[in-house]
């Protein structure tokens, strides 16, 4: 296998020399029989840093075609309740036939592109007999290994075996299914010690010798490999995950810092791009800003992280609290935030389509509970739609809601929720007495972690 790998690299450098211009964009067309939808979305899964949908319109006759702008690699088509996996680059005329009500069986692909898409349907159905994960990680090590050896090498064959598609293609796929088996290797050993409850279980030093040792610094893989990014994104979280045990730091920390000791800077910048949305959530937003800034060097990203933060600095502990007004209370009248100085005041900021924020509602009536007579007021704002308004109010009643049930006066663009910079839920902020913000992501209900900040204040 090493030998293997070392022959796939040089293929790809001299392939590289012959590369010739192509269009930038796909052409994708078909039909679907006894369809009844009039749209389908095509978006890429392999790599979520390059944010592809589009929407093809689908004619009363079961009939599409469109350009697509999306690069090359991995897609998906969801037609309905169902996935297409899809193999795209451009240059491609791509043709793809089905019937509605029996999809994989009935699907067909002719035009420039079919033999590549063919070969990746082939790739899915030889895959999906290692789809019981459980089922194979309780094998034996040499039973599993044998069965993850021969099963990616009938694949790597029938690469081999395939006409009519690029060399780039072949090199490129070689490499994912090889580091596709490889990261079903890299599971086994905790996977299988979990299933046969022996936390000592090792796998022998041999185990990975048909595989090479992984570089996680190859940005030409991380760009062409799914797996492979999933294997580096798997390392670093790793990595994070026992920093965070052994330094007593939260896992968004960790992660920057772990991500920070990558060598390959393109690599790097799209691991830390990912934790963007944690610093909404961080309680260490001085810390999160500076490794963040210290590890990229994406422009946008910087730009986008900045703005942030100079919103967030104005909600740390200590600083007065945003304030709403007038929000219709449930049980009659109004209720503005200035109405409960004088206690502390927890908030859960919620909505009824929202399931996590519904799991936390046992939670919430037991905390509600215990300190009823305390020292804190509890307060739950809706941030549902005005056409969900009846339906709030039933939830609140059939789930007998207690607290002050509020709803917001513009849901998300209420400037309540723009001012804690609120685009995710559940979201719960602990006020103090005075009106300022003890924490702007205070613990869930269901985190003991909430009992332990009250009794720290002493509530």
């Amino acid at each position: 296998m090493r030998k293997q790998l070392f022959f796939v690299g040089m293929a790809m450098l001299a392939f590289s020399c012959k590369a010739q211009e192509t269009a930038d964009y796909t052409l994708i067309s078909g039909k679907f029989l006894n369809n009844d939808a009039d749209k389908a979305i095509v978006y890429n899964f392999s790599d979520s840093s390059k944010r592809f949908r589009h929407q093809l319109q689908i004619g009363s006759d079961g009939t599409f075609k469109d350009t697509l702008r999306g690069g090359k690699g991995y897609f998906q088509l969801h037609y309905k309740n169902s996935a297409i996996h899809l193999y795209l680059d451009n240059g491609f005329d791509l043709t793809l036939n089905a019937d509605s009500k029996a999809l994989e069986n009935t699907l067909t692909f002719s035009g420039k592109g079919a033999t590549e898409n063919n070969f990746f349907q082939a790739r899915i159905k030889i895959s999906k007999e290692l789809k019981d994960l459980e089922k194979l990680n309780r094998l034996e090590q040499d039973t599993f290994k044998s069965k993850i050896l021969s099963t990616m090498t009938s694949l790597i064959e029938r690469l081999d075996a395939t006409k009519g598609v690029s060399e780039r293609f072949k090199i490129e796929q070689r490499k994912d299914i090889t580091y596709l088996f490889r990261r079903i290797m890299d599971a086994y050993e905790s996977e299988h010690s979990k299933l046969i409850n022996n936390p000592d279980f090792k796998v022998p030093f041999d185990f990975f010798n048909d595989f090479a040792e992984v570089d996680y610094n190859n940005e030409e893989d991380y760009e062409i490999s799914p797996s492979y990014r999933f294997i580096v994104q798997s390392h670093y979280r790793q990595q994070a995950t026992k920093l965070m045990e052994s330094k007593n730091i939260p896992f968004e920390i960790a992660y920057l810092k772990a991500c920070s000791t990558g060598k390959n800077q393109t690599i790097k910048n799209k691991l830390v791009g990912t934790t963007i949305p944690l610093i909404k959530r961080t309680e260490n937003l001085e810390e999160f800003y500076k490794l963040f800034m210290d590890a990229t060097t994406n422009e946008q990203h910087e730009n986008q992280v900045t703005e942030f933060y100079e919103q967030l600095k104005t909600i740390q502990k200590g600083s007065p609290s945003p304030t709403f007004e007038n929000y219709e209370n449930y049980a009659g009248g109004t209720t503005s935030l200035d109405d409960l100085k004088g206690k502390y005041v927890y908030i859960d900021v919620w909505a009824t389509w929202c399931g996590p924020c519904k799991k936390e509602i046992p939670f919430l009536k037991e905390i509600e509970k215990k300190y009823h007579d305390k020292n804190i007021t509890f307060v739950s704002i809706s941030l549902d739609k005005q056409k969900d308004y009846e339906k709030w109010k039933a939830m609140v009643k059939e789930k007998e809601l207690g607290g002050i049930q509020l709803f917001a006066d513009n849901d998300f663009q209420s400037d309540f929720a723009k001012d804690y910079s609120i685009d995710a839920i559940p979201k719960f902020i602990l006020i103090d007495p005075s009106g300022n913000i003890v924490n702007s992501n205070a613990p869930r209900p269901s985190d003991p972690r909430l009992i332990e900040l009250f009794n720290e204040l002493k509530i």
